[in-house]
């Protein structure tokens, strides 16, 4: 098989495998949290203790997972192939298995952004965040999460590289959140489209799509050694 360029969006389904929760799973709810609670800049207005608390949890949570088969499958996937994985995930399992080309929708645990209108300052961080902590522009410190009804700065990004994939592999992700769910409609017309998830999600009618119901890590794997032994 020549090399192709491979986009591969993954959702909470791959992470899943690592032992890390979604709020999806539980009815709206994210580790016994409303996800209105601690996901909306109204919520962190509202209550930023208990917002910046929530995702000081995740970031334990994530740091302490370790990436499973299908995130290392992914990266042998580079092998033999251009491979840009757009994740919706903000933990970084993807970069802890060694992938080289992924960019985040939704942002990520271990950055944090103040909260200047314009020009926030970035930061990465691994432990806990304290409320109140200022940048150097003298705002306060926030997660650097997209939350709803916040923009999703990589979109446009992200439909680039979508239009230009000769294979387009979504993995582990319900299809139900948008701009992510959009992405399938900048496929190239003859571009492959390989779904892998153990629950289907709605895709409908594209054309060159192939399913493969089963959990990431069993799905991914086995995907990935086919593409590799062509």
């Amino acid at each position: 098989m020549s090399r192709k360029k491979i986009v591969i969006l993954t959702g909470a389904g791959i992470s899943a495998e690592s032992g890390i929760k979604t709020f999806r799973d539980s009815d709206g709810l994210w580790e016994n949290y409303n996800v209105m609670d601690v996901a909306t800049i109204e919520a962190y207005e509202r209550n930023p203790e208990l917002v910046v608390k929530f995702y000081n949890e995740r970031r334990r949570q994530a740091n302490a997972a370790q990436p499973n088969a299908a995130h290392l499958a992914l990266k042998e996937l580079e092998q033999q192939h251009d491979v840009h994985i757009i994740t919706q995930n903000v933990d970084d399992l993807h970069e802890r298995a060694g992938s080289s080309n992924i960019l985040h929708l939704h942002g990520r645990l271990n950055s944090i952004r103040t909260l200047h209108p314009t020009k926030p300052h970035y930061a990465e961080i691994t432990a806990d965040l304290v409320h109140g902590t200022k940048g150097p522009d003298g705002y306060d410190f926030r997660p650097d999460i997209v939350w709803f009804g916040e923009d999703v700065p990589n979109k446009f990004r992200a439909e680039q590289l979508v239009s230009s994939a000769d294979i387009l592999a979504v993995i582990g992700t319900s299809l139900q959140v948008y701009p992510a769910a959009g992405l399938l409609y900048a496929k190239p017309y003859d571009a492959e489209l390989v779904v892998i998830d153990k629950r289907i999600p709605g895709v409908g009618s594209f054309s060159n799509t192939r399913i493969i119901e089963a959990a990431a890590t069993e799905g991914v794997s086995a995907w990935v050694k086919e593409l590799l032994d062509r």
